[in-house]
This record gives C-alpha cells, sequence and structure tokens, in this order.
C-alpha cells in the first residue's frame, strides 16, 4: 500500500491546481516554504476523510491496529487531550462513576467535568527516594471496586510521565471481573511493545481503551496521537461519535501523514533501533553510576520505561530548577522539565551518539562540581512537594468549575474552594482540582514552586503577589 506521504508528494508534484482550502493554496507565503505547504492539504479526491474513513485512512489505522495488538485504532491529530475526552465519554453515560488515578492529565479532568461524572481518586504510591509517583498497584484498585461497586469505567495512567509502569495485565483482570471498561492513558508509552522486546503495552494486555501520544516517544510530528479499542464493553459507534466530536473537522494531513511515517519507521527498522537505543541508554547509565552526589533512576526492566532520565538533586544543595538552568544555559541542552528536587530528560529511538555523550559528560562534570562543594552550603530541604494527599473537603468538579469565583491573595486563601486547575505544566497533573479545600501546606508549597521559578498554572501574579481563583459562593 502507498503510503500518505508519498501521496500527498504525489499530489504536490502533479500540476493539478488548488481551487480548494487551505489558502496557501500549496505555495510558499512568507516564511513557510513549498516543502511544507506543498503537502498540506484538505479532504480532497483520492484522500479519505478522516471522520469516515473508506480508502487510504482506513488502511492506515487497520495496520496501526495491527502493530499494536488491538483490534481497532484511530489516528487523533488534536493529541492524547482528544483521545482521552473520547474515551472516558464513551466509556461512561452522563452522571456515571469513574475510579482514577489522581496523577491523570488535567484532559480526564474536563471529561469528568463534561461529562458530569462522579470520581473516586486512586492516589498512587510515592517512590520516596526521587519524589516522584510510583504506578497504581492492582490491590488498590480491588480494594476500590470492592468499596464502591456502583463504579462504572476505571482509567489509569501507564507509563508514568517519569516512566514507572503499572501491572496493566492483572489491573484488567481485576476490572473486567466487574465487567467494567479499563482506560488507559499510556501517552507516554506509544513506543512499548511494537517490537517484541521490552514491556508489552496496554493492548496486549488486556485494556479496552489505550491512549497513545506517538509524538512524545516515537519520531513524529507533535499533536499526532492514536486511541485504540478492543472488547465489547465500549460501543464503537458511540467511540466515534465522540472522536467527531472532540477532534477537528479539519484534520491535518501533515500530521495523518507524520503517524503513518512513525509506523513505517517501526514495521521496516523498528527491531534494529530500539536495540540500539536500548544499548546507548544502559551504557549511559551505566556511566552515570560514578555520580556521587546526583542520584539517577535506575532502569527496571517492567518496572521503569526505558528512556525517561530522572535526575535527583535531593541532598546536593541544588535544585531540580537550577540544575534545569544550568544544564540548558552552560552545556546547552534542553531537558523536559523540572521541580523542586528533580529534573527529567527525555530519550527516544531517534537520539544520535551526541544526545548520550553530552548528556554523560554535563551531568559527570556537574556532579564532580557538587561533591568538590560539599558541606560548603545547606542542603535544601524537600517536603515531598510535587504530592498532594486526599482532600479535607470538596465540592464536585462537575458543581465547583461552574460556580461564581473571585481572586483572592494565595497567602490568604487558605480554607476557601478552589475555583481553577493549578498544576505544575509539564506535566499537567493538578495539585489542586476545582471545589477542594486549600490548605495553608499546599499555599506554601505553591508558593515555594513560584519562589524556585517553577511554571505554576492557575495562578496569577500580579504586583508583586500571587492571586488564586476562589469560589466565592462558598
Amino acid at each position: 500500500m502507498e503510503h500518505l506521504l508519498d501521496k500527498l508528494k504525489k499530489n504536490r508534484d502533479s500540476g493539478i491546481y488548488p481551487y480548494h482550502m487551505p489558502g496557501h493554496k500549496r505555495r510558499p507565503f512568507g516564511d513557510l516554504n513549498l516543502e511544507l505547504c506543498g503537502i498540506d492539504i484538505t479532504e480532497i479526491d483520492g484522500f479519505d476523510n478522516l471522520h469516515q474513513p473508506t480508502g487510504t485512512l482506513a488502511q492506515l489505522q487497520k495496520q496501526a491496529a495491527v502493530l499494536y495488538g488491538a483490534e481497532e485504532s484511530f489516528y487523533l491529530v488534536n493529541g492524547s487531550t482528544s483521545g482521552v475526552l473520547s474515551a472516558i465519554s464513551a466509556a461512561l453515560s452522563q452522571g456515571g462513576h469513574i475510579l482514577m488515578a489522581r496523577n491523570c492529565h488535567k484532559s480526564a479532568y474536563h471529561g469528568i467535568y463534561l461529562r458530569n461524572l462522579k470520581v473516586t481518586y486512586l492516589y498512587p504510591p510515592v517512590l520516596t527516594g526521587y519524589d516522584i509517583f510510583d504506578a497504581i498497584l492492582p490491590e488498590q484498585i480491588l480494594t476500590a471496586l470492592e468499596t464502591e461497586p456502583e463504579i462504572g469505567a476505571v482509567m489509569i495512567v501507564s507509563p508514568t510521565y517519569e516512566g514507572r509502569i503499572a501491572d496493566v495485565r492483572r489491573i484488567a483482570e481485576i476490572v473486567h471481573e466487574r465487567n467494567i471498561p479499563l482506560i488507559v492513558d499510556e501517552a507516554h508509552g506509544a513506543h512499548l511493545g511494537l517490537t517484541g522486546e521490552g514491556p508489552e503495552n496496554s493492548c496486549q494486555v488486556g485494556a479496552d481503551l489505550v491512549i497513545h501520544s506517538v509524538h512524545k516517544t516515537l519520531p513524529a510530528l507533535t499533536q499526532s496521537a492514536l486511541l485504540h479499542v478492543n472488547g465489547s464493553r465500549i460501543d464503537r459507534e458511540r467511540l466515534r461519535r465522540f472522536l467527531r466530536i472532540y477532534q477537528t473537522t479539519s484534520p491535518s494531513y501533515l500530521l495523518m501523514a507524520s503517524i503513518d511515517n512513525s509506523l513505517r519507521f517501526i514495521e521496516q527498522g523498528g527491531r534494529e533501533a530500539f536495540s540500539r537505543f536500548a544499548e546507548s541508554y544502559g551504557n549511559m547509565l551505566e556511566d552515570l553510576k560514578t555520580c556521587r552526589q546526583l542520584r539517577i533512576l535506575p532502569w527496571e526492566k517492567g518496572r521503569q520505561d526505558l528512556g525517561k532520565l530522572v535526575i535527583s538533586v535531593k541532598d546536593t544543595g541544588m535544585t531540580g530548577k537550577e540544575l534545569y538552568d544550568v544544564m540548558l544555559h552552560e552545556y546547552g541542552l534542553q531537558l523536559e522539565m523540572a521541580t523542586e528536587s528533580y529534573a527529567l530528560a527525555m530519550f527516544t529511538v531517534n537520539d544520535g551518539p551526541e544526545a548520550y555523550e553530552r548528556m554523560t559528560l554535563a551531568l559527570l562534570e556537574i556532579d564532580h562540581e557538587l561533591d568538590q562543594r560539599k558541606g560548603a552550603e545547606t542542603s535544601k530541604a524537600f517536603d515531598d512537594s510535587m504530592f498532594f494527599t486526599e482532600p479535607i473537603s470538596k465540592i464536585p468538579l462537575t458543581k465547583a468549575w461552574d460556580m461564581q469565583t473571585e481572586k483572592a491573595e494565595l497567602a490568604e486563601s487558605a480554607g476557601c474552594y478552589a475555583g481553577e486547575f493549578v498544576n505544575l505544566y509539564p506535566p499537567g497533573v493538578p495539585v489542586l482540582v476545582p471545589g477542594e479545600e486549600i490548605t495553608e501546606k499546599l499555599c506554601m508549597r505553591i508558593q515555594g514552586w513560584i519562589e524556585g521559578g517553577l511554571a505554576v498554572h492557575g495562578v496569577e501574579n500580579r504586583n508583586g503577589k500571587v492571586y488564586i481563583k476562589v469560589l466565592s459562593e462558598a
């Protein structure tokens, strides 16, 4: 079968004049070059329609399903966000009850709001030595389902943002004993299970709905993603309806060609590419074992994903944000994100030798400098500040987000109820959800993040003061 990128190039070179959208008419304009404009089209003859595919796009989606071990797969051009919203909406009727890991992306919370769902949260254990969330445990789900038998669907994240992998096979067995669907936000695991080596993906171990961000861990353009469905617990027509609702009616053929190109790369040379990836990453971790101050989260097969380099700075006198800034401004290395106590770098199959060499050199040099000045300054104290505990009291999200709000100074907001989501970005996991009570401890943590230079969404800095939305009526 002809691949989408090849078809787009043939169309560009065909001599057919475009009396249709998009407005650039496949001609260079401003700083956009011909290579980009020439293959950016709309739904014209021979190119199928994503919302009712019968030709090229239908075949590409079938190929994706075969590759991932799913019964059916859908291309997403609005990122994993559209997949998460569609999955939640298809799995539960209005007013249903979902059991959801609290470390889900904020798009899952938006799905709860849009479908007026009742939510029970699962709080993942914390890998305390590194201040990151571990994966949700099967026994947590078993206990929750026994406690609240009216739950209609379960949603977890695996791998987590930092690469922790859940026992999805066992979790699926537990969930399916209740004959309800399991949704896995596997946005950071689009590379799993594609070569027969390493951890299987969630499609292969029994999940009903699985979301993959192809652009996160495979060589694809930003915003490209996939949604997979298995079994009979999900109404497929209902799922298609929500995909039409949550995705644009003008899907980008550049993004769809990017998905196809990425999966073709895996089919043709994936085993060899992943083998090089694992060897290079493993060699780097081996070299970094000599660090005396920085601590690197080890790679555990089946527990810690390949490529998520978690660098802990606890007890070094440095914060994760300071490490992030040093890496960028002194070494020219742009990390993925930073918190108070760690920084995160991501590696994929498309990294070359330079990526590993420069990272290893930088971290070894920084570690040596930290070792030299050990004791010269007081170590910064961390209070597991990325993590939250179950709210003392709350108003349901579905009600709270529609209530009247006002702005209050963060320092004076303890005891109020949140009127907006608050989260560090990335990764976009809420630490405060509309309707939850704001505690004094949380106020101090948010203030600490801001003073530490972290990107906090959901608050406003104005004239040297920090403001937060609170519920007026509460």
